[in-house]
């Protein structure tokens, strides 16, 4: 009886494990495919887009400095400070320029003091002379007196508004309206003439400076426009036109120096401020380029890749993951510069979970 039951029980597990197996044969798993859509590489028709770095700027800076040298004895400004117009921004100690001042006045009497006794002389002379009671010789040597007498007396006159000027050069005014954007000295410095003590911002115009590249330069030119954004000032934009295009190289930068207008600035706008700048450039100025989409662009630790999309006669078929060299960034995307080539098609979406080889759908 035992036999027979353990026999029994065998065919039961026997039985279950081949139904088992044999349906595991008719259950094919299906292998999911994904729906992408693509573009196609094109030739660039339209606009490229460059931007550059540069720093804004007063519209009107002016340095200030004295005409004279000295000792720094008064400086009544601070960075920020609105000034106007011919108001004192410091002062050099004058006792030097007022004793130079005395002694041209002292100089001048005295040179006063001999005209008047050459004129007397050279009346007297020429007297003598005409009844012959002086020669010709002497007539000359009192006239030759006379005239030197008085070209010291010129001389001895521009000295003492010299030194009077420069009494006057002791004090520094503003030449015009404007803000103080820094200060370069402090009180008891000694300062050089023409060295600068402060600077002065004149006006609300802000401009951005920068330098660009020889082979970007010639497409630029005066009143173009271009967008400026500041990093510093968070969603916000500013229109900029061209104002100045240099026609020569910085050596020191090995660029162009180029100056923008910003057409609509606010008080957010600072001097010294990063700026960048966008340039449109327009498919006339700028060689014809290939170019991808730049949602089909990714990149890893190899570099840049695209999934181009294989040939098919039906909707299913694979991608192929392949790497590029991509160069600017136009509007249209990027420059594809080796690769890929014209035509080819290339996935636009969801390229971090493609696969190589993955099968997938064409939308």
């Amino acid at each position: 009886m035992k036999i027979k039951k353990y026999f029994s029980l065998f065919l039961l597990v026997t039985s279950t494990l081949v139904l088992a197996f044999g349906c595991g044969e008719d259950v094919e798993k299906e292998e999911a495919i994904r729906p992408i859509r693509y573009e196609q590489v094109s030739i660039s028709g339209g606009e490229q887009i460059r931007v550059f770095t540069g720093n804004s700027q007063a519209g009107i800076s002016t340095n200030l400095s004295f005409k004279v040298s000295g000792t720094i004895q008064k400086i009544d400004i601070k960075v920020g400070d609105n000034v106007r117009r011919g108001q004192i921004i410091a002062e050099i100690d004058p006792k030097d320029y007022r004793l130079q001042l005395q002694e041209a006045e002292a100089a001048l009497v005295e040179a006063n003091s001999q005209l008047s006794n050459a004129r007397s002389n050279y009346g007297r002379v020429r007297q003598l002379y005409e009844s012959r009671s002086a020669s010709r010789s002497d007539l000359d040597g009192a006239r030759a007196t006379f005239e030197t007498a008085k070209a010291t007396v010129d001389r001895m006159q521009k000295s003492l508004e010299l030194s009077r000027r420069q009494v006057g050069y002791t004090k520094l005014t503003a030449p015009t309206n404007g803000t103080i954007a820094s200060k370069n000295v402090q009180i008891n410095e000694n300062v050089q003439a023409g060295q600068s003590i402060a600077m002065l911002n004149v006006g609300k115009d802000m401009e951005v400076a920068l330098g660009l590249p020889e082979n970007i330069i010639n497409f630029v030119e005066d009143n173009m426009n271009v967008d400026v954004a500041f990093p510093a000032i968070e969603n916000k934009s500013f229109r900029g036109v061209i104002s100045e295009v240099s026609p020569s190289l910085d050596p020191n930068s090995a660029s162009y120096p180029v100056r923008i207008k910003i057409v609509n600035p606010t008080s957010d706008v600072k001097a010294g401020m990063a700026a960048n700048i966008t340039f449109t450039f327009g498919s006339d100025s700028i060689e014809e380029l290939m170019v991808v989409p730049v949602t089909a662009v990714g990149e890893d630790s190899e570099g840049r890749f695209v999934f181009v999309i294989q040939d098919s006669d039906s909707d299913i078929t694979t991608v192929q993951k392949k790497y590029i060299q991509v160069g600017k960034l136009t509007s249209e995307g990027f420059e594809v510069l080796s690769g890929l080539s014209l035509g080819e098609r290339v996935a636009t979406a969801g390229l971090q979970s493609l696969l190589d080889g993955q099968k997938v759908r064409i939308l």
